[in-house]
């Protein structure tokens, strides 16, 4: 088990100018980082990387669907956009050492339909994400689709309908991940949507419901980590938060009040629960 911090806590886009922050959550005692893919070159991860070795941080990568590069669009044209936009993706992970690449790959942010998913939608997505994974294949990158709260996606609620589209992509570099600030919205527990999903599981993602520091909500960490050594679960625990550093990215995940004092209370917070609950895993 390796522990990571999700960097968009404070950027989007993260440049040399963050060394002191990778160097800060070395420091706390984390494994890695996740770093967000949203923008830039090949030379510019270089730079990132080398900042990475220099605090002696492994990582993972984070990204998402756009609207115009969307698995699940009729458009063959925007499927195809989606496949090239994860080639990118995949090659700067490469760059980076991530051996995941994970998020709501599946799916344009706070796009909806007015109905649920489709079975024309599902066999799209499948298909689109099988040629993501062969772009993937032999790269040493994960593809983690996450699903989201219907709140932000409609295609991807549940730990079943995640399981089911892997399982209908028939791609080993293409696997699920898990949040659980998304399956105290959508699941009945964490014990069951965990076993449920266990079978194509390759990321988790400890979010305490509010979004604010983990273990300061209502999520029954305690239940999911003891579930988590049940399966034998032994990839990363990245923990993700938001706060209202990044406008944007605040109206995309509707952070409207200040969740926590201070970023370090999200992060030691937060290691401290997992080294709590998940010391065996």
């Amino acid at each position: 088990m390796r522990t990571g911090m999700n960097l968009l806590l404070w950027t989007a886009h993260v440049d040399d100018a963050h060394a002191p922050l990778l160097a800060e959550l070395a420091e706390a005692g984390f494994d890695g980082v996740e770093i967000p893919l949203f923008e830039g070159d090949a030379a510019h991860y270089r730079t990132v990387r080398a900042e990475l070795d220099r605090a002696g941080l492994a990582c993972t990568t984070v990204t998402v669907a756009e609207p115009a590069a969307n698995a699940v669009s009729p458009d063959a044209a925007v499927r195809a956009a989606f496949v090239e936009r994860m080639r990118w993706a995949v090659e700067i992970s490469e760059i980076l050492g991530s051996d995941v690449l994970c998020g709501p790959l599946h799916q344009a942010l706070g796009e909806f339909s007015g109905r649920g998913a489709t079975a024309d939608e599902q066999h799209r997505a499948a298909e689109a994400l099988r040629a993501a994974g062969e772009v993937a294949e032999g790269s040493g990158v994960t593809l983690a689709v996450e699903y989201l709260n219907r709140f932000e996606c409609y295609f991807l609620n549940t730990a079943a309908a995640a399981r089911e589209l892997v399982e209908a992509v028939g791609h080993a570099s293409v696997r699920a991940m898990y949040d659980t600030f998304h399956a105290h919205i959508e699941e009945k527990s964490q014990v069951g949507a965990i076993r449920t999903v266990a079978p194509v599981l390759a990321h988790f993602h400890v979010s305490e419901n509010d979004r604010g520091a983990p273990g300061s909500g209502q999520v029954r960490f305690d239940e999911a980590f003891a579930t988590l050594r049940e399966v034998g679960y032994d990839g990363w625990i990245t923990i993700e938060a938001f706060g209202s550093a990044l406008p944007d990215l605040a109206a995309a995940t509707r952070i409207w009040r200040p969740l926590f004092e201070r970023e370090s209370d999200v992060y030691g917070e937060g290691l401290a629960l997992i080294r709590l609950y998940a010391a065996s895993c």
